[in-house]
């Protein structure tokens, strides 16, 4: 399905990240494993693809850094000649009630989910135009949608990516590039494991469905934008949360 296709996850070291570079790899896309602190969890999800078959590197990169996200992508174009799909997962959490949530927390939130994802866009977008051809993967989240208490800066990250999605949809179309978003609700990832458990069971609670994702589901959703089968989405946003936010 995806045979000779170059693929850049960020943040796929663990969670939804990991199941989608792996999915990826699975259909013969060249997957490129973007991490920042998590070398070792990176390099394993590579390992594992390439024992299986696949083909797939860990690049380290904070894609909270401007220049260091446009020499990420110019050493894939160098190595690889080109880029087809980019998926932008990156994220942290710093959960605080708004009314004692720090300036640094705030910051750090989206400077990392937000603005690492127009970084990415912004420097792999001048390749994808030459190409007129490509496909932009944004995670955002049922949080973006519907809000969450003492997730304001996290909210308002995923939400933006959410407008942010939109634009770029909107920019980039006449050149033959697909720009949509995905918006998990409740997955099991270690990231929500450390949840306490009066909040899993809140969260539960709101899922009609009655249960949490798997990120092996969240990468199946990536899987199909990456696919021809979405030749004709663009600018969406696909709410893979079990029916949460309807």
């Amino acid at each position: 399905m995806l045979t000779g296709k170059i693929a850049l996850v960020t943040g796929a070291g663990r969670g939804i990240g990991r199941a989608a570079a792996v999915r990826l790899a699975q259909q013969g896309a060249y997957v490129y494993l973007n991490y920042n602190g998590s070398k070792e969890a990176a390099e394993a999800a590579a390992a594992e693809i390439i024992q299986n078959g696949g083909r797939a590197e860990a690049v380290q990169c904070n894609v909270a850094d401007f220049k260091a996200c446009g020499d990420m992508i110019e050493m894939i174009i160098k190595k690889s000649g080109r880029l087809d799909i980019l998926v932008n997962n990156a994220g942290i959490t710093k959960d605080g009630l708004l009314m004692k949530m720090s300036e640094e927390d705030y910051d750090s939130v989206l400077d990392v989910n937000l603005k690492g994802t127009f970084h990415t866009i912004r420097h792999a977008s001048r390749y994808l135009l030459k190409q007129r051809s490509g496909r932009i993967i944004n995670i955002t989240s049922v949080s973006g949608i519907l809000g969450n208490a003492g997730q304001a800066n996290y909210s308002a990250s995923k939400a933006g990516i959410i407008g942010l999605t939109k634009s770029a949809a909107r920019e980039l179309a006449s050149r033959g590039i697909l720009v949509n978003a995905i918006a998990p609700g409740y997955v099991q990832t270690e990231m929500t494991e450390h949840l306490p458990d009066k909040v899993k069971e809140q969260m539960l609670a709101q899922i009609p469905l009655g249960r949490a994702a798997k990120p092996e589901e969240i990468a199946d959703v990536v899987l199909f934008l990456s696919s021809d089968q979405s030749s004709y989405l663009t600018g969406q946003v696909i709410s893979a949360d079990g029916g949460m936010a309807m």
